[in-house]
């Protein structure tokens, strides 16, 4: 009963501190110890996007009611996960195409993306991501399959970066990356099996099973490209695989949509 009990607790504090990070609800500061609080709690990472994808599917289906046109409705839901999760992964996708674009060398690279300022790249690639995110949503149309494919946007490619964090070094001593800890392998491991699940509950299999690899290789691609020119992964580094892998589960969805 004891073990019972600590092991809810435990769930319990990852799902809060999960939270705490990927959103900007008001949670407790003490649910984010000082270091590795992103390890022990990126278990809970799929079930925390999955709830930011279903309420950007509330907010379409709100806009819908009144009907609007489809784009309208999807930059809604957009607008209203950016302002959910502070823009988090958005800012962290800038932040990495600025660096990647615009730095010389590696430390170069690494400096640009600690400024808060955005350029070019930064700036293009922000466009690029709501762009093609919004009309992806709107050729889907419909608001039932919509909040289905934002379920499992959220989950898959937030269920992605523990497998990032465990498998790649983090580029810098300091910073997100470091502090956050690399989660263990049954961590992260259990952390693509939700995503999975969850993505399967809200699009049936054959999409789960396609999501989750065109995310994967979004992702993955990504990471490659961040371990070559950063040695390594950081917050913006998993912001960037992030929009990555939610753009590439859209896509699937919006592909089997279409009649």
């Amino acid at each position: 009963m004891r073990d019972a009990s600590a092991a809810l607790a435990e769930t319990l504090d990852s799902l809060r501190a999960a939270a705490s990070f990927l959103t900007r609800l008001p949670l407790s500061p003490e649910l984010r110890p000082a270091r590795d609080f992103l390890a022990r709690a990126s278990v809970a990472f799929p079930i925390v996007g999955a709830a930011i994808g279903a309420a950007g599917g509330v907010i379409y289906a709100l806009f819908a009611a009144f009907a609007l046109p489809p784009l309208v409705c999807a930059f809604a839901a957009l607008a209203f996960g950016a302002a959910l999760t502070g823009a988090l992964h958005e800012d962290g996708l800038a932040d990495f195409c600025d660096g990647i674009g615009g730095g010389r060398d590696r430390h170069d690279r690494l400096r640009i993306m600690r400024d808060s300022h955005n350029g070019s790249y930064g700036t293009l690639a922000l466009v690029m991501s709501v762009g093609i995110r919004a009309a992806l949503l709107a050729g889907i149309a419909a608001a039932g399959p919509v909040t289905a494919a934002l379920v499992a946007a959220g989950a898959v490619s937030r269920g992605l970066l523990p497998a990032i964090m465990g498998l790649m070094a983090p580029a810098r001593a300091d910073g997100l990356g470091a502090t956050a800890g690399q989660p263990s392998r049954p961590r992260f491991v259990a952390a693509l099996g939700l995503a999975f699940v969850l993505a399967w509950g809200a699009m049936g299999f054959a999409a789960a099973l396609a999501s989750a690899l065109f995310a994967t290789a979004g992702a993955a691609a990504v990471a490659l490209v961040a371990r070559r020119l950063l040695g390594g992964h950081t917050g913006d580094v998993l912001g960037a695989c992030q929009q990555a892998a939610e753009i590439a589960v859209l896509t699937v969805a919006a592909v089997m949509a279409v009649p």
